[in-house]
């Protein structure tokens, strides 16, 4: 049996919202909403996902405890009920696949059961990362096929593209200016009421659909390329025997020096958006230089890394069967978010070279890993002694122990540490343990 929503008339607008898609940027989304008195569908494919905010538990750590359930919002796995709204926010992932071609196979999903609930009136916003065009080329023929309505006519679409950090409660949904973009003015004009309902940072209105998917590739696009920048620059940086922090801390002196820091570039976002551009790119007959070229450059640094360590090792005179740790897996700190984690690039470059590796997070779901990544996390307690450790992930679990933590995991206490982050006092480095920052 289907549940009926009685919809609020205390707002700003009439519509009736439908999120599509509870994750990282989903969730936020529809409880933002049902907080601004709005009653709200939250759908999501996953049972499991949609039994747990029933319960008020939100694996993800993006949503404030006891701010996941409220009156006027409903989880649901039911497709059903989306019939009763007229307004849907699609917000699935969109990924890459094993080429680094864009994967539109959840889109393209969610499409064709939003389409199954389309009315006239009716309006979707995409707020999925995509390359320009794909809403308008990709998501409305899918829609049209699953409504038997037409697009533009029957129903309308537009594109806000999330915003979202992983991990930052400073810069949250509601804080963070919302480009919005509709199919013709009447559509925008509804978009940008409803998102200001909720947005108190500001509405910024795109000109076309295009422009708006455009903004969002090159966001991470431009971050992208800045991280390859400071990863190449610690590349040359190790041959030359100079620490890096210590030359991007005098550089950023200057007033108008970006600052930016190396480091393993993985998630959802930045290691991938590039990819649907340079998709498009090619598409259109142009083959993209600098982009491909950071990307590379940051898709590297994992197997480097594990290489430093290796060397590391053999310099210290490391015995047959070395024991390396590897503390975090997720893409970044206090997240339990394991999406294109890039530490499985160390991992698998040391395995390469025949040393048994561990790696503990008290982030992650075991389970997820295992399933995801073929890797198996180990209880802090349940740790060997080990020749080298990899602070790949500081987790403010790992920042708080600090050296303390370290030294107990270290065989004797001394041996070989990379600290990927600077998460580590460099001035109260521990007798006998050889430091290297990346």
């Amino acid at each position: 049996m289907v549940c009926r929503l009685l919809w609020s008339e205390a707002l700003t607008h009439d519509r009736r919202i439908a999120i599509v898609g509870l994750g990282y940027v989903g969730l936020p989304v529809a409880v933002s909403f049902a907080r601004a008195g709005a009653n709200v569908i939250g759908f999501d494919i996953n049972k499991t996902r949609i039994d747990e905010l029933e319960r008020g538990i939100d694996r993800t750590g993006e949503v404030e405890e006891g701010d996941v359930s409220h009156a006027s919002l409903i989880y649901s796995c039911d497709p059903k009920l989306l019939k009763q709204a007229d307004f849907f926010i699609v917000s699935v992932p969109t990924p890459i696949d094993a080429a680094r071609r864009p994967d539109l196979r959840a889109l393209l999903g969610a499409s064709k059961t939003v389409g199954e609930a389309l009315k006239p009136g009716d309006i979707v916003v995409y707020e999925s990362t995509v390359y320009p065009g794909a809403t308008e080329d990709e998501c409305v023929p899918a829609l049209e096929k699953a409504s038997s309505l037409v697009g533009g006519k029957d129903f309308t679409v537009g594109y806000s593209p999330e915003r979202i950090n992983p991990g930052d409660k400073e810069h949250r949904f509601e804080s963070i200016v919302k480009v919005v973009s509709g199919q013709d003015p009447k559509t925008l004009e509804i978009v940008s009421k409803v998102y200001g309902s909720v947005v108190t940072a500001g509405i910024y209105e795109a000109p076309t659909i295009k422009t708006a998917e455009a903004a969002k590739v090159i966001e991470n696009t431009q971050r992208d390329l800045n991280i390859a920048l400071v990863n190449e620059l610690s590349l040359i940086f190790d041959r030359l025997d100079i620490d890096t922090h210590d030359v991007l801390a005098a550089a950023a002196t200057k007033w108008n020096f970006l600052k930016f820091t190396p480091g393993l570039v993985g998630g959802h976002c930045i290691g991938v958006d590039p990819y649907y551009l340079t998709h498009k790119s090619e598409q259109v007959g142009y083959h993209p230089q600098v982009i491909l070229s950071g990307r590379r450059v940051n898709d590297d640094m994992g197997s480097w890394i594990a290489r430093q360590c290796v060397r590391m090792l053999m310099k210290n005179g490391t015995g047959d069967n070395p024991v390396v740790t590897v503390l975090g897996l997720t893409f970044k700190e206090d997240v339990p978010d394991l999406r294109n984690s890039r530490v499985v690039d160390i991992l698998s470059e040391l395995q390469r070279f025949g040393i048994k590796t561990q790696i503990h997070d008290p982030r992650v779901d075991a389970a997820e890993a295992r399933e995801e990544y073929g890797v198996d996390i180990v209880a802090l307690d349940d740790l060997d002694p080990a020749d080298a450790v990899i602070l790949a992930v500081p987790h403010r679990e790992f920042k708080d122990a600090g050296w303390a933590l370290i030294k107990d995991l270290l065989m004797q206490k001394t041996g070989v540490v990379l600290d990927l982050k600077n998460a580590l006092e460099r001035a109260s480095t521990p007798q006998g343990i050889d430091l290297w920052r990346l």
